[in-house]
């Protein structure tokens, strides 16, 4: 049998969660295993877990490593895809230059490839999900942060490095919020969940009134995006403008995306998706205010199908992508 028909696995790593999962040459999900990343451990902590999460997902499956044909990893932050090094990651604490591949390697051995978790998405979504049978589409994943991930004629597009589509780190405030990244105003500073949450404690501290604080617990520093979602579907007034504000800056972001690229769809997943028309109807407004009529028009604004399961579902896909092509 061809290597490339081997069973293949593919991980998500993202600032707060490790999933992996095995898939058979048919696409079939064989085993899935999820834990923490505890990235305030370290590095080496963190590809320490990763390895001994792969094994056992392989292991789980009822294989053996030399029965796997491929691994694809799906990493948060700026993916050098030509190294394997993990350029920056802003929300997994010291990831800067991380050579992940080695690391991996030393340990798995390979093939073994890595790239951007929202570009990983994006595949899976074009191949197998919302975005099947396009030509030209716009991932974005809004959750701590913002990512992105591009479809362009067909085909992923990463650019030169890999770190293409690096949309949350677009500047769509002048001198605004401070974003992990060390610049102001970025996308993800002013549209993520981190942003809402912000935003939420900003004006509760200033004494607005709201159910939010009884929601977290009477503790404003512990309020977050879901917790600002609860209490917007409960009808809290406070709750319900935030949300209005950070999806105007979403509107703004996309509306540049738009302008930019004339896509036919743009998917918008990530936690802060699971709101729904909650967020979805203010930036479709937003954006159709801000972008030129005739793309505004083209486009259509959805959520992603494939839930969680994208980002990993997608690295698999590239990992037996890339082992055809090297065949």
């Amino acid at each position: 049998m061809a290597r490339s028909k081997f069973p293949v696995v593919g991980v998500d790593i993202g600032g707060t969660k490790i999933i992996a999962a095995v898939f058979d040459g048919d696409g079939a999900m064989l085993s899935r295993i999820y834990c923490l990343t505890l990235g305030s451990e370290g590095p080496d902590r963190v590809i320490n877990r990763i390895s001994s999460t792969i094994s056992k997902v392989i292991e789980k499956a009822g294989l053996k490593r030399d029965q796997v044909g491929c691994i694809g990893i799906a990493a948060a932050g700026a993916i050098d895809i030509n190294r394997g090094i993990v350029a920056d990651s802003p929300n997994i604490p010291r990831w800067q230059n991380i050579p992940l591949r080695d690391r991996l390697l030393e340990s798995l051995g390979g093939p073994l490839f890595v790239l951007n978790d929202a570009n990983a998405a994006a595949l899976a979504e074009h191949r197998l999900g919302a975005g099947r049978g396009l030509n030209n589409l716009i991932y974005i994943t809004v959750s701590t942060g913002i990512g992105g991930g591009m479809i362009i004629d067909g085909e992923l597009y990463q650019g030169t490095d890999g770190s293409a589509a690096e949309i949350g780190h677009m500047i769509i405030k002048i001198g605004g919020p401070v974003c992990k990244c060390g610049k102001r105003g970025c996308f993800e500073a002013m549209a993520s969940g981190t942003a809402i949450a912000r935003l939420a404690q900003k004006r509760l501290r200033r004494g607005e009134k709201s159910i939010i604080p009884g929601l977290a617990h009477d503790k404003v520093g512990d309020v977050t995006a879901q917790v600002v979602a609860e209490a917007a579907r409960k009808g809290d007034a406070l709750a319900r403008a935030v949300i209005e504000e950070s999806a105007g800056y979403l509107g703004i972001g996309v509306a540049n995306l738009v302008n930019l690229m004339n896509p036919q769809m743009i998917i918008i997943g990530g936690g802060v998706s699971k709101m729904g028309e909650m967020i979805l109807s203010p930036t479709r407004r937003s954006m159709k205010a801000n972008a030129i009529n005739l793309p505004a028009r083209t486009v259509r604004l959805v959520r992603p199908r494939l839930g969680v399961d994208a980002e990993l579902t997608g690295a698999a896909l590239y990992a037996r992508d890339m082992l055809r092509m090297e065949a």
